[in-house]
């Protein structure tokens, strides 16, 4: 290991809050690989892009020498995490955890290292748990407490519902600190006041307090929110690569610039260097953007992998031209279909409306045919077989049977 002041800086870097840097130095000062927490619920599939920013930093952890708890809340998530949020979120059943915890056991290693990482479930403390022990855990915090937590403070004075059981969201992943005796626990900012609560109750269980570090939040694709699952608006690491490249693409320019001081360790002189750069001409905004969705695909899959998405985006969106795998879709022979309604049966829009805007307006094209008429009608014969482009990205081999 380098020294401890040496790990302190390294370490600390990029952070939002570091709750303390004495007592992160003390604990490096001992000389000993440190257990380092981090927690995700599994309340949907996948891991996306936002995660990766805490988890990036617990790869720093292991390349100092450090051991990571990757602990999966399959017992949290069924109270459901009620950080920024400004409504009861609706509960998972055992099935659901069950399934998407699953998939985060493999993803998470295309970041962390296997050999230095530790998985573990928190419901093999918790659902051990007696009623009595969770009345006395309870006990350990107070209403007034859990008040001063600014999304419970906005929703108690607005008159919104809060669920005795979200309260005890905190306290139960504040214990899964005192069960794994974590020395430091990461998150988002928007994790802070359930990592203070694990540093408090450790204390209370006479345990030395873990440190606490948080790291920004990553906003998703619509360039306000953070990245979310459950607002859709997330990249996948499992995302296929052309999938990763195009979503990447759809990145405004302004936010790109954190997506690459978040994503890919680029260092402060660097970032500032990109950003004149392009201010003054000598790189184009596209070309640093398709830089970022390279490196993104190439992490996650591979180099080739990165290659071949950039090419196909250039001849589906620079070139016009034509990716390289097209879906087949089968409909029935009829005479006067509407456009528009096979366009929904093919699920390239939701509704009858939606693709007539599209429609309207331009987006849609049979055979390089552009069509702009909303009441246009087929006469599917079988055996008939074209291409129907809708928007930028769907494109169909409509066969007729």
């Amino acid at each position: 290991m380098i020294s401890a002041e040496e790990q302190l800086e390294i370490l600390s870097f990029g952070a939002n809050d570091l709750i303390s840097k004495a007592d992160l130095l003390k604990k490096l000062k001992k000389g000993k690989p440190l257990n380092i927490k981090f927690g995700a619920d599994p309340t949907r599939p996948d891991i996306h892009l936002g995660h990766t920013v805490v988890i990036n930093k617990l790869r720093t952890f292991q390349e100092l020498g450090h051991h990571v708890q990757f602990l999966i809340g399959d017992f949290t998530a069924l109270i459901g995490d009620p950080s920024g949020r400004n409504a009861t979120r609706p509960l998972l059943t055992t099935e659901e955890i069950e399934e998407n915890a699953k998939t985060y056991a493999s993803q998470i290693f295309k970041i962390l290292d296997p050999e230095k990482t530790e998985i573990v479930y928190n419901s093999k403390w918790l659902m051990a748990f007696s009623s009595q022990d969770f009345i006395q855990l309870a006990s350990r915090y107070t209403v007034a407490q859990m008040l001063e937590r600014e999304d419970f403070t906005k929703r108690y004075k607005g008159g919104t519902p809060i669920g005795i059981h979200e309260f005890l969201y905190p306290l139960t992943q504040g214990y899964d600190s005192v069960a794994l005796k974590s020395d430091v626990e990461l998150g988002g900012t928007d994790q802070l006041f359930n990592l203070l609560v694990g540093r408090q109750l450790q204390s209370q269980y006479a345990q030395e307090p873990q440190v606490v570090l948080t790291m920004p939040l990553l906003e998703g694709l619509d360039g306000v929110n953070k990245m979310s699952k459950s607002m859709d608006n997330y990249i996948s690491v499992v995302d296929s690569p052309k999938d990763m490249f195009g979503k990447t693409m759809r990145v405004s320019d302004e936010l790109m610039y954190k997506y690459y001081q978040l994503l890919t360790g680029m260092k402060p002189q660097e970032l500032s260097q990109l950003k004149s750069d392009v201010q003054s001409g000598a790189k184009h905004p596209r070309d640093v953007k398709v830089n970022l969705a390279k490196f993104l695909v190439q992490r996650f899959h591979s180099l080739s992998a990165a290659q071949g998405a950039e090419d196909e985006f250039n001849r589906i969106f620079a070139q016009k031209g034509l990716p390289d795998e097209i879906k087949d879709f089968e409909v029935q022979a009829e005479s006067q279909v509407s456009l528009a309604s096979l366009m929904v049966k093919a699920q390239i829009c939701t509704s009858n409306s939606e693709a007539t805007r599209l429609i309207e307006g331009g987006g849609v094209q049979i055979e390089g045919q552009k069509i702009q008429d909303k009441k246009y009608k087929l006469d599917l014969k079988v055996g008939d077989l074209f291409l129907l482009k809708a928007g930028k990205k769907h494109f169909l081999k409509v066969k007729v049977i």
